[in-house]
């Protein structure tokens, strides 16, 4: 009797092992911060089981008290996760689904949140003034522009030029140039922070290094190539 028993558990059980979806998240781990759109696409795969009601799954974007339903295209699950001024977001993907005659599941892929991160755009590598004509009083002035977009605000906090190379000539090019910004230099996320420069020679040259308080360690300081040239 009790093996009897058992055999008749068999049919429930396979039953019961037919009622799942398997969810394959297949966000990338990363995407570049893109501040101007803000938008970065979310992207998942579903298998159903046999007794999974056909037409009755459903998909969410959990993350950021977000909860965005995923479009179906083919095999595939798209949606679009809103995000600005933030080096990461935290994202799951939230199953629904009916069973033929059984109520609505539901299953949360993964458990704990993964971290997408959002990489900072690399800031000027260069910039070129013009240093026709005669100078002006004060002499010739150029600005470096920086954004910094994976954080509320961030501050430039020191900023000065270096020569390009040893070579005396490289040197005497460098010196020529002031960094005329007062400084801390503060820019809300999004907007432009501007470093001025200014010089006498039109002919200057060098490098200017920033130092930041931004978190990342490839902000932290960064180098801008400039150079002042009659045109």
């Amino acid at each position: 009797m009790f093996r009897l028993i058992r055999l008749a558990w068999i049919p429930v059980a396979l039953m019961l092992g037919a009622c799942d979806v398997q969810v394959h998240d297949e966000t990338p781990a990363e995407y570049p911060a893109n501040h101007d759109i803000g938008m970065y696409e979310i992207k998942a795969t579903v298998t159903r089981d046999a007794l999974v009601t056909p037409g009755s799954v459903f998909l969410f974007a959990l993350g950021n008290n977000q909860r965005i339903p995923l479009s179906q295209e083919g095999p595939e699950w798209h949606g679009l996760y809103s995000v600005r001024c933030q080096g990461s977001f935290p994202l799951q993907i939230l199953a629904e689904w009916k069973v033929q005659g059984l109520s609505v599941r539901h299953k949360l892929v993964p458990l704990q949140p993964r971290e997408i991160k959002l990489d900072e755009p690399s800031l000027s590598y260069s910039a070129s003034f013009d240093s026709s004509g005669k100078p002006p009083k004060g002499g010739w002035v150029g600005s470096v522009q920086y954004r910094f977009v994976t954080v509320p605000s961030a501050q430039i906090t020191a900023a000065h030029i270096e020569p390009s190379s040893v070579a005396p000539a490289d040197v005497k090019a460098a010196k020529a140039i002031s960094v005329v910004t007062p400084l801390p230099v503060v820019a809300g996320c999004g907007d432009l922070a501007e470093i001025r420069l200014a010089t006498t020679d039109p002919h200057a040259h060098g490098t200017l290094v920033i130092d930041t308080d931004h978190p990342a360690p490839t902000m932290a300081h960064w180098q801008t190539r400039v150079e002042f040239s009659p045109k």
